[in-house]
């Protein structure tokens, strides 16, 4: 069963001049910014908005706040579905490389970041919805996320990840607008204060699944807090400039999507309530198209249900009983 699937690995360069493949899914943080007449822009944009958080995180022995930069490459991954020779693209992560240009050195960051999946989409946005529809009281169907998370925890565990990647990864996500965190003692010099929901959440849940545990930390000088996900021990697996990498990357693409949170005028207190119809809040000089993100989010799903889900749903349902979570 473990020949099954086998994986194929590729970057490009996330750039000024970076234009989405066909096969990237649309509401990417990234490929979302590449769209449009304002695409160069908005990376050129975005891009510096990174290496200005990184620079203002990684202050010791920068006192100009120049010394370093960040580079980013997608990392597209395509399954082969049961040796078939057909490919689907399973998931697209960020990898992060540091740019010291005090030493000339250039340092090999986090992979993760940013997550993409089409197999994803269709968990939330079609099978979670059509369970739901019509329906007195919400619920969650059985299994749900059991595939992905196999799927995932496969590919982490497979000779094609080992052979590209020395670490596992770190996947950084928003908060959820509908729990409450409240901020505890514990400090990081880089991630800043932790915080703990009152619950768990769907996300949560599900990225368990993906063998993925979380933390909420709020990094200096920021206004809320961020989720991490990640196997092992995040505060001690990883570098201060690895984790400094991915807040600068993901908290920017925070700022432009979720401005609400991450650019609100206030910052989180000792009890914090995510608000997405927060008014204090102020915008990037980025463009990009929330109600498009949304709509596009189901006719990925739609995308996963008919060249990935039913084609070999017999394949993955056998595959999956004998996959051990």
């Amino acid at each position: 069963m473990n020949n099954e699937f086998t994986f194929t690995i590729k970057s490009i360069r996330l750039d000024e001049n970076y234009h989405p493949s066909n096969s990237t899914r649309i509401t990417t943080n990234f490929a979302n910014l590449a769209r449009g007449e304002s695409r160069q822009q908005n990376l050129r944009n975005a891009l510096k908005m990174i290496d200005n958080r990184f620079n203002a995180l990684a202050n010791w022995d920068n006192p100009t706040g120049d010394r370093y930069s960040v580079e980013l490459e997608i990392v597209s991954v395509d399954m082969d579905i049961a040796g078939s020779g057909q490919t689907f693209p399973s998931i697209e992560v960020l990898k992060t490389n540091i740019v010291d240009h005090k030493t000339n050195e250039r340092i090999e960051g986090i992979v993760g970041n940013n997550f993409s999946s089409y197999v994803r989409d269709y968990d939330f946005s079609v099978l979670l919805l059509d369970h739901n529809k019509d329906q007195p009281k919400f619920s969650i169907p059985a299994n749900f996320g059991d595939l992905h998370g196999k799927l995932f925890k496969y590919f982490v565990d497979s000779e094609a990840y080992k052979s590209h990647f020395s670490k596992l990864p770190v996947i950084c996500l928003s908060v959820s607008d509908n729990k409450t965190y409240h901020r505890t003692e514990n400090q990081h010099p880089v991630l800043g204060f932790e915080y703990q929901p009152n619950e768990s959440s769907l996300t949560e849940q599900y990225f368990k699944k993906m063998g993925l545990q979380v933390r909420y930390f709020m990094p200096p000088n920021s206004v809320a807090p961020l989720a991490f996900y990640f196997f092992g021990d995040l505060l001690n697996d990883y570098t201060n400039l690895e984790l400094i990498s991915t807040i600068s990357t993901m908290e920017t693409f925070q700022k432009i999507y979720r401005p609400e949170i991450y650019n609100a005028n206030a910052v989180a207190g000792k009890c914090y309530q995510p608000n997405l119809k927060n008014l204090d809040h102020s915008l990037t000089q980025i463009v990009y198209d929330r109600e498009e993100r949304s709509q596009l989010a189901i006719a990925q799903g739609r995308f996963a249900e008919e060249h990935f889900i039913k084609p070999y749903q017999t394949v993955l349902e056998q595959w999956s009983a004998n996959y051990a979570l």
